[in-house]
Order: structure tokens, then C-alpha cells, then sequence
């Protein structure tokens, strides 16, 4: 190899080093950074651990009659115990009326009061029954319209143990501030959130329901009005209310 050559090799071996000069950056600090993200993830992962498990604790274990009388009665459907156990708070006097809330458009007044033979009075007085409602967004809407046209200012709420506290989300949103709810959490049937970790059932039930929960209380910070809100639209893939049905699940009753 001539000497000429060895320079020229040189030449270009240090052109190399400059350009990548500045562009490369050190082994430590790459360690750094992965150390730092690595961290950031694990804290994330403990808060959400954390969270859920105190979303799992703040869940009723047991039924109780509700605190306190309130103007009317608002169960959400989503289980035939809910609505049994609304129509009782309804007999026992806890509210004047009673609004069944997203109910299924081939589902009519008729057999609801089959499936509830001694509460076929209640039903045919005292319940009024939304076909609109797609989702817990549609029910708190549903609940506000509901409210405001019985001039009603305290409402009795009839959902499950774990979809209770993204309701009351919705609703504390939904409602006018002097507003007043009055939360009746229903146990289902052979569903114990004091041991959701021997039920993989259970757990993903909770899981899912904490992510809602979480979404529901993120979206709620940055929207005035669950009827104007594109993020709920989004959400639940659609508008949370629909604008017909009832008026033909009339004609079939």
C-alpha cells in the first residue's frame, strides 16, 4: 500500500468520525434515559395498581335500604335484580316515581310486569320507561330530562355494586348542582368483590369497569355538557341517546 493511499484512508476515517460527531449519543447516556422511562412506567403502573385497588374497596358489599327519601327513583338496566329491587323501593315509598332507565326496545311495560307479578300495580302507576338510553352517558341524560319534567330535585340511584361509582360520575356531571343522589348499590347474584382474585370472572369484570371509571372521570373535566360532548359520541361509538323507539315499544304495550 502506498503512502499515498494510508492518507487518503485517513482522511475519509476522520470525515466519518466528524460527521457522526453530535449525532451519536454516549452508551451512559442511553442508559439514562431507558433507567428514567423504565421508572416512569413502573410509578404508572403502581398509581394504577393502587387505584384500582381502592376503586375495588370503595365498593358496597352488602345491600342496605337508601339513607333517605328522595323525589323519584331512577334503576339502570343491565339485570332483572335491579329493576325487582327498584319497583320494591318504589312500594316501600322511597320516591313517587320511578324511572327504568335503558330499557331494551323489544323488551315492553307487559313483561317487565310478568317477570315482577306483584309489582304489576307499581308498573302500571308509577314507572316510566326510557327506550332512548344507549349507555351509562344516555342514562344520566335521560335521568336529567326525567328530573326536570316531574320538577324533581333528589333521585334515588338503583345500579350494581361496581358500575355504581362510574354512575354517580355521569350523573354529578349530568345534574343541576342542587341536585341530591342518593346511591342504592345492588349485590349480583354470586358476585363477591371482596375475593375478585379467585374469580378471573370477577376480576376482569372490575378491571374493565375501573378503565371505564377512569375514562368516565377523565372526560368529564373537560366537557360542560354530556349532550354536546363529540368524546362521548366516540366513547360509545354512537350518540348516547337515541332519538326514537319509545313511541313504538308504546303501540306494542
Amino acid at each position: 500500500m502506498t503512502q499515498e493511499r494510508v492518507v487518503q484512508e485517513r482522511v475519509t476515517q476522520e470525515r466519518v468520525e466528524q460527521a457522526t460527531v453530535g449525532t451519536s449519543v454516549p452508551p451512559r447516556r442511553l442508559g439514562t434515559a431507558a433507567t428514567a422511562c423504565l421508572g416512569f412506567a413502573g410509578l404508572g403502573g403502581i398509581a394504577l395498581g393502587a387505584g384500582f385497588l381502592a376503586f375495588v374497596a370503595c365498593l358496597d358489599r352488602t345491600e342496605r335500604s337508601p339513607a333517605a327519601r328522595a323525589d323519584g327513583i331512577v334503576a339502570l338496566t343491565g339485570g332483572a335484580q335491579r329493576i325487582g329491587d327498584a319497583i320494591d323501593l318504589l312500594a316501600g315509598g322511597y320516591g313517587r316515581r320511578l324511572l327504568i332507565t335503558g330499557v331494551n326496545e323489544r323488551t315492553s311495560r307487559d313483561e317487565i310486569a310478568r317477570l315482577n307479578p306483584n309489582q304489576r300495580h307499581w308498573i302500571d302507576c308509577c314507572v316510566d320507561l326510557d327506550y332512548r338510553a344507549r349507555n351509562t352517558i344516555g342514562n344520566a341524560i335521560e335521568t336529567r330530562r326525567w328530573m326536570r319534567d316531574h320538577r324533581f330535585s333528589t333521585v334515588a340511584v338503583v345500579t350494581s355494586n361496581y358500575h355504581m361509582p362510574r354512575t354517580l360520575i355521569e350523573l354529578d356531571h349530568a345534574l343541576m348542582g342542587g341536585d341530591r343522589i342518593v346511591p342504592h348499590p345492588v349485590i349480583a347474584e354470586g358476585f363477591d368483590a371482596g375475593r375478585w382474585w379467585q374469580h378471573p370472572g370477577a376480576a376482569r369484570l372490575l378491571a374493565a369497569e375501573y378503565v371505564k371509571f377512569l375514562a368516565a372521570w377523565l372526560r368529564t373535566r373537560f366537557e360542560t355538557d354530556p349532550e354536546r360532548s363529540r368524546a362521548a359520541i366516540l366513547i360509545g361509538r354512537g350518540k348516547p341517546v337515541k332519538m326514537v323507539a319509545e313511541p313504538l315499544m308504546r303501540r306494542m304495550d
